[in-house]
């Protein structure tokens, strides 16, 4: 049984990536500003209200693994913050909200855990199609599909710099799945995906995929809006 770190676990993938690592035996620690009662009583998981968006916050990750984890064998990186905004109205502060979340964030717990990954473990980020360059891009998504591009350069670099150690890391680039930021982005939008069926593809990967990849972009879309 394996250590995992989730982020966004209040709703969506997150969610239901939580109890499906926790319902086969894994242990989960996870991470979201809010916390559902669900995830709370569950024996094998941890839950920190961590604003992903304060740097203070991430002590709390810090002084949980000192003092109860030896080791995390996987991180998911999967919390992300969305603006729909037409580019000319989109902030200073709206990118710096977004990629605090997206960006930011990946980077700040991947350095928390740096001491407690081995040879073996695997830090899986969720990006999005949005951040595959060439790939379509849809108005009022500046900040969150650049921030998605981002973190997919991060990941690539982070491998190479890390691969002596034994450490994979690997982004996902999702399509278009049923859940709420879905609809944020795309209101009356229907996806041919469950946040749950997503769940078990990143499941699998997040065991496994890291005895096949390590600094690859794998794009998982049946479609996109």
């Amino acid at each position: 049984m394996k250590n995992i770190i989730i982020t966004g676990t209040s709703r969506g993938i997150g969610y239901e990536l939580a109890l499906k690592f926790a319902n086969k035996g894994h242990q989960v620690l996870a991470l979201s500003r809010k916390t559902p009662q669900v995830l709370i009583d569950h024996a094998n998981i941890t839950c920190l209200s961590v604003d992903l968006s304060e740097m203070g916050s991430y002590e709390k990750v810090g002084d949980f693994l000192k003092s109860s984890w030896k080791n995390v064998d996987a991180i998911v990186h999967n919390a992300g913050s969305l603006v729909l905004k037409p580019f000319s109205e989109t902030t200073l502060e709206d990118f710096e909200r977004v990629y605090k979340v997206n960006v930011f964030g990946v980077a700040t717990l991947t350095q928390i855990c740096l001491p407690y990954l081995k040879s073996g473990s695997h830090v899986v980020t969720i990006s999005s199609m949005g951040g595959i360059q060439g790939s379509m891009k849809f108005a009022g998504l500046s900040a969150y599909s650049s921030s998605k591009g981002a973190v997919i350069t991060l990941s690539e670099l982070l491998s190479e710099e890390y691969k002596e150690r034994g450490i994979s890391f690997n982004v996902l680039a999702l399509g278009s799945v049923q859940t709420e930021m879905l609809a944020e982005a795309f209101p009356g939008y229907l996806a041919p995906l469950s946040a749950g069926e997503m769940a078990d593809y990143i499941y699998d990967f997040t065991l496994k995929g890291n005895r096949f990849y390590n600094g690859k972009v794998l794009q998982v879309s049946s479609s996109t809006p």
